[in-house]
């Protein structure tokens, strides 16, 4: 009788029909919906409803498209999808790269006259389908693996190399632009790893590889693409950028005169325009100021003070805060903004790098010392 007790629940829940029907969710529509979520922040947290930063809004949106379509092809098996999964597929690592060039300050926006070359993977991949299907996989596995590797050569100069970044959120965009680029290579190692099941496993396990690999690698490069910190240009900004996109050399080399003399012009312009105070900051806006290629100024930095230019431009940034934390009873909530900082995570970041300490706990350490050489 015991025995009949505990074993009949166990067919009843394997065999018995559920009352209604349950929906099932694949993963890549939760990505979907997470990806659509970044969107909705980053149009709102935009001043111009996301014109300066359109790049970044096309790709969040193609990641979920993307996204769903992968859903539907493992979720649900809708073979019907492919092509268009296939062409899509193609198209975003190319447009990855263009919209973290945007940022090079360089005046280059993506624009379909000059940029026309990158859809040669995704017209490639239509011809297959019309021809011969079978290179298309390896078509998408050179794709991504190709533009993630540019993507680091693009990276190669560190975060100055991000003119049109705010120096406030330079350093978080090119984290940004290093995680994108390992996701994209990533991705392609997992696609090979795919075609080894397929080959050697009978593909046992490739709807799992397929359908949760995309989807961290999707989640990922939606978090980047959404961290990224593009400043507010305008049409004239634009072709200053451009004119500093000429200059430059690339290898490093020893502080030169030429080199001492644009960093003490920049130190001028700190001292006595508080250009550390403009939020918008980025190394072009620095650059134009002086007439200079922003390549130029980056390097002069460097060299003379052995740090970035966005570490540069906070050092005073964080010296102002120090003075306004001893000299004002302000909160460190409007200090922030008055030292030039966009947001707390980045204060709260800097202050610590620079002093060792969190600025209420220097704001009380100091008014400490006051009142003992008071007493």
């Amino acid at each position: 009788m015991v025995t009949a007790v505990r074993c009949c629940p166990v067919p009843f829940v394997f065999t018995a029909k559920p009352r209604f029907p349950m929906i099932f969710v694949p993963l890549p529509f939760v990505v979907s919906l997470f990806l659509l979520t970044f969107l909705i922040r980053m149009i709102r947290r935009s001043d111009d409803h996301g014109r300066e930063n359109r790049a970044f809004l096309v790709l969040v949106a193609v990641y979920a498209c993307q996204s769903v379509l992968v859903g539907l092809r493992w979720g649900y098996g809708l073979t019907e999808i492919v092509p268009a999964l296939a062409i899509m597929a193609t198209l975003i690592p190319p447009l990855t790269y263009l919209a973290f060039r945007s940022l090079a300050g360089d005046g280059r926006e993506p624009s379909l006259g000059r940029d026309w070359p990158h859809l040669l993977p995704s017209l490639a991949a239509i011809l297959m389908f019309v021809s011969a299907r079978e290179p298309i996989d390896l078509l998408i596995i050179l794709d991504f693996f190709a533009y993630g590797v540019a993507l680091l050569w693009f990276g190669r100069h560190g975060p100055d190399g991000l003119a049109a970044s705010r120096l406030d959120g330079v350093l978080r965009s090119y984290r940004a632009l290093q995680l994108t680029a390992f996701s994209l290579i990533g991705s392609a190692l997992s696609d090979i790893a795919i075609g080894f099941d397929v080959t050697w496993g009978d593909g046992r396990h490739a709807a799992l590889l397929v359908s949760g690999g995309t989807a961290l690698v999707l989640m990922l490069l939606g978090i980047a693409a959404s961290v990224t910190e593009p400043s507010l240009r305008s049409d004239e900004t634009r072709e200053g950028e451009a004119r500093e996109g000429e200059a430059g050399g690339e290898a490093e080399a020893p502080a030169s005169q030429a080199d001492a003399e644009i960093a003490s012009a920049v130190d001028a312009l700190m001292q006595t325009r508080h250009l550390y105070r403009d939020l918008d900051l980025n190394l072009g806006k620095l650059a134009r100021r002086l007439h200079l290629p922003a390549r130029s100024v980056s390097n002069a930095i460097n060299r003379i003070h052995g740090m970035s230019v966005s570490q540069y431009v906070n050092n005073y940034r964080i010296t102002e805060a120090q003075r306004l934390l001893s000299s004002t009873d302000e909160p460190v909530t409007r200090i922030i903004f008055d030292a030039g900082f966009l947001t707390k995570s980045n204060f709260n970041r800097e202050f610590l790098r620079v002093t060792g300490l969190t600025p209420t706990a220097w704001r009380r350490l100091h008014q400490r010392s006051d009142e003992a050489k008071a007493a």
